[in-house]
């Protein structure tokens, strides 16, 4: 019997290379990555090395939850659960399960892949559900869909949501503009970033429903009233050249965490990008219920998005 490990695949594991219409997408079977994206050459996603551990989330999939569970704990079902914390700093669940987990591969062309893992019952999600996700690169761009379904039993409280850094272009986030059709932000506290409510965005720093540059302005927040054409919600980041990135995603995902990526710790990666997320539910939603998807013994759900050049 072999019991070898094989030393040889990268530290981000196997990886898919994908091509169509002048976009190549490089895809990790860790957390089911987005890795790199190019457009006739041109990064539209801050990349990172196939043997490199992914640096800060930087294009995993996200699940069964976005975003950050606050202290870990939450009720469901009637029986307290606790999550490991793994954002320590601040005491939270963050971002799910999945993010580390090695998917296996189903289906390949060399345009798409199709990508599996299963979020086994452990220490505060003690449920079963399969995740999915379909990769395709067109001329339109590289979507992504994602299916999860309730594999166990009982009913599995559910979110997701991906976390590519969007690049314009050439610069930092501060040299770049910002549209955000969000009409609502939602407000957070200062340390440890716990939801506080939801307000209009004319009343702060945060109204980019008219493209505008956002220079210094520091963003890690929660955005929804999303305004939408043929259902669909379009975030644009441009140059002052016009040229850059979009991405668009339907009626699924009411929420966007949209993040300037400030870290000065890691300056190669302060500002390089901007943290775009679309997501069926807000932070902390195992707890406020709010838009929380519950999954059913053998029931499913799906969400996807677009990320493409302009």
């Amino acid at each position: 019997m072999d019991h070898s490990i094989d030393t040889a695949v990268p530290a981000s594991g196997e990886q898919y290379v994908l091509r169509d219409g002048g976009y190549v997408a490089h895809i990790a079977s860790i957390g089911a990555s987005v890795r790199g994206l190019t457009h006739e050459g041109r990064d539209l996603i801050v990349p990172f090395d196939a043997d490199e551990v992914r640096p800060v989330y930087r294009g995993a999939m996200l699940a069964p939850w976005p975003n950050r569970v606050v202290g870990g704990s939450y009720a469901w079902a009637g029986e307290a659960q606790q999550l490991p914390l793994n954002e320590v700093a601040r005491s939270h669940a963050l971002h799910g399960l999945v993010a580390w987990s090695r998917f296996a591969p189903v289906a390949q062309t060399e345009s798409e892949v199709t990508l599996v893992a299963v979020i086994e019952p452990q220490q505060g999600y003690p449920y079963r559900v399969k995740v999915v996700v379909h990769f395709a690169v067109t001329e339109a761009g590289l979507s992504t869909q994602v299916s999860a379904t309730n594999v166990g039993g009982g009913r599995a409280p559910f979110g997701v949501a991906p976390h590519p850094y969007l690049v314009a272009g050439e610069g930092l986030v501060d040299d770049w503009r910002l549209e955000l059709p969000a009409d609502v932000v939602m407000t957070v506290t200062e340390d440890r970033l716990i939801p506080v409510g939801l307000v209009p965005v004319h009343e702060g720093a945060f109204d980019f429903r008219a493209a505008r540059p956002i220079a210094d302005t520091f963003i890690d927040h929660a955005f929804t009233g999303l305004s939408r054409t043929d259902g669909r919600a379009t975030v644009r980041l441009t140059t002052p050249a016009g040229a850059g990135v979009g991405m668009s995603w339907g009626a699924e995902c009411g929420w966007v965490q949209v993040h300037t990526a400030d870290n000065p710790v890691l300056p190669a990666s302060h500002r390089a990008g901007l943290a775009v997320e679309p997501m069926t539910c807000p932070p902390d939603a195992f707890n406020s219920g709010t838009d929380l998807i519950t999954l059913d013994a053998g029931e499913s759900t799906t969400a996807e998005w677009v990320i493409f050049a302009i």
